[in-house]
């Protein structure tokens, strides 16, 4: 673990956070009740710190398991397959905003546009439009709230210079820059890409001078770890 990423974690103590929750953390294959009773501790743990949270929520396999039940009774366009990741998104989001009822604000943000002016400590946000990932909808709350990192919460612990599944001698990366990651990511973005931070996304964070954070959102106290300024496991995009 390096420097930066201790850093880059202390940095962040006083503001809130942005966390990008991927789908597959919510819903892996059946809601994962055990992991989501942490996440929720975990949260409210640090709410009492007084610190703020702004969660937006992926779709994950479940976003999939629709899209290729569509396409196998229907052709469908690339707007049908958005729409149905979007209310996938949704779906998640609503639980998550049941699960923190006692502290999140009581509408879920679905428009990156619009600020929810509120004293909840939590704030719950889902997709948007077709042409925007939950990524990009984090970079833009970022941006609207004025936060300086989006913590994305996977599968993953690490981004890596290959496909570790298909490459044995893969290299997790513990900090690279914007220009690097867009290398291995590339520029473009379709419904259902599989990549650990989308890359219109990243060409806005990048355009903005935001840093992303990526770790797995399945260690809850590497994720506690990162919260309190200590050193964590993840990659550093900046």
């Amino acid at each position: 673990m390096n420097l930066d990423q201790k850093k880059s974690a202390t940095s962040k103590q006083s503001k809130r956070f942005v966390i990008s929750l991927g789908g597959s953390i919510i819903v892996p294959d059946e809601i994962d009740v055990q992991h989501l009773r942490k996440f929720k501790a975990l949260i409210e743990t640090e709410v009492k710190k007084n610190k703020k949270f702004l969660i937006i929520t992926g779709g994950g396999r479940t976003s999939r398991r629709y899209s290729e039940a569509a396409k196998k009774l229907k052709v469908l366009n690339s707007n049908d397959l958005d729409w149905l990741g979007i209310h996938t998104t949704r779906l998640n989001a609503h639980l998550m905003r049941t699960i923190f009822r006692k502290i999140a604000h009581h509408r879920i943000v679905t428009n990156p546009s619009r600020i929810e002016k509120t004293d909840m400590p939590v704030i719950i946000a889902a997709g948007y439009r077709p042409g925007n990932s939950t990524d990009l909808i984090a970079v833009r709350l970022a941006k609207k709230y004025q936060a300086d990192t989006v913590l994305n919460l996977s599968n993953i612990a690490y981004v890596y210079d290959k496909d570790p599944k298909t490459h044995k001698n893969a290299k997790a990366l513990k900090s690279l820059d914007w220009k690097e990651f867009r290398k291995i990511v590339g520029n473009k973005w379709d419904p259902g890409l599989n990549a650990p931070f989308d890359p219109v996304a990243s060409h806005l964070a990048q355009r903005l001078g935001l840093e992303v954070v990526i770790t797995s959102g399945k260690d809850i106290n590497n994720i506690k770890a990162y919260l309190d300024g200590k050193k964590f496991k993840g990659t550093i995009i900046k």
